[in-house]
């Protein structure tokens, strides 16, 4: 036994791994696990060559590397993992989570996978929204679908969490209450949502170069988004009968926003029932979240500055002229990402869902 295998099993702060930190999640990961009481970072993991060292990536984090002895990354090894870490954070492409997904799981390593290779429980859906093949579709099954606050007794047993996209995390909080309670009709939600640019990964994108993102505002994606399956899966899995009698894909229409983070959704759909109004709406939001840690349901609409770096989701919900109107803000690099994550993570190792996010 190695002495770091050794060390964990014997002291109250867990090994964890981060492959893939060099991005977005992988650097807001870092700087949440940093403050937490109970893991600490063991393994550093990137797929380039040679290794970054991440306190040169982002000198920002060298004093988040608790528990970590140096800050250098070391290759993608299974076995090496295994052998120091309980769990594993993939922060990396779809492709490169699917291939080392299987080896790690089957070394008894927990698996929180932040890309979408996942999120979708049918392979011929995934491959139609993402364009590749899905190389690890024998896993699907063993995935749970990891929006905490819907899915947290199938999260806490699970060893392989597939963590929701940001989009699809405002989207299903702020919906599926509402349509449990059979108070709207599914064939008529559309989604308006806008990210800031982070949303959009750490690669360099023309679209998202300072002169051509910063002040403007422009839409993508329309009804043909990565996430917009994800969404209606999740609808349809959660939603009680109405979510189930969802025909088709809601229509979801994504922005860029030019900020750098922050996610608002402006939602609307038509009553299920005649005379429904604001305090039925907001009532039944309350009633499903009233005990949630991490959502908070207002009586005004929320903006992107009352959630932004912090793991917390603010919806309100109204009825205007006939219409459902919902508004939901989160950090889409928090609770839509790592927060999120973190949040799985403790549930799957035992430990309070709250655990470094409060």
């Amino acid at each position: 036994m190695s002495k770091s295998s050794a060390s964990w099993r014997s002291s109250d702060r867990i090994p964890v791994a981060v492959v893939g930190p060099t991005g977005y999640t992988g650097l807001e990961l870092i700087e949440i696990l940093g403050r937490h009481p109970t893991i600490r970072i063991d393994y550093l993991a990137s797929a380039r060559v040679p290794t970054p060292r991440i306190d040169q990536e982002f000198p920002r984090l060298a004093h988040r590397l608790a528990g970590h002895p140096t800050g250098e990354c070391e290759p993608i090894d299974a076995a090496k993992i295994a052998v120091r870490c309980r769990l594993v954070f993939l922060c990396l492409p779809h492709e490169a989570a699917m291939e080392h997904t299987p080896a790690l799981l089957a070394r008894g390593v927990k698996v929180v996978d932040l890309s979408a290779a996942y999120r979708l429980r049918d392979s011929a859906t995934y491959e139609r929204a993402y364009g590749h093949t899905h190389t690890d579709a024998a896993g699907l099954p063993r995935s749970v679908y990891g929006l905490t606050e819907w899915f947290r007794d199938e999260v806490r047993g699970c060893d392989l969490c597939a963590n929701p996209g940001c989009y699809p995390t405002a989207a299903a909080i702020a919906l599926l209450p509402l349509l449990r309670a059979g108070l709207i009709d599914p064939s008529s939600i559309i989604i308006n949502a806008a990210s800031g640019v982070s949303g959009a990964g750490r690669a360099p994108k023309p679209n998202l170069h300072y002169p051509e993102a910063n002040e403007n505002f422009s839409a993508y994606g329309i009804g043909v988004h990565r996430h917009q399956p994800e969404i209606a899966q999740t609808l349809r899995l959660k939603g009680g009968d109405f979510g189930a009698a969802l025909g088709g894909e809601p229509l979801f229409v994504p922005h860029l926003l030019p900020l750098e983070r922050g996610i608002l959704e402006t939602i609307y759909a038509a009553p299920a029932t005649a005379g429904l109004d604001t305090l039925a709406v907001q009532s039944c939001l309350k009633a499903a979240y009233e005990r949630e840690p991490f959502v908070v349901v207002r009586d005004d609409a929320p903006t992107l500055r009352d959630v932004q770096r912090t793991n917390m989701l603010h919806v309100n919900g109204r009825v205007v002229n006939g219409r459902v109107v919902l508004v939901a803000a989160e950090d889409n690099l928090v609770k839509g990402a790592s927060g999120q994550a973190v949040q799985n993570a403790n549930l799957m190792l035992g430990l309070d869902e709250t655990c470094g996010l409060l």
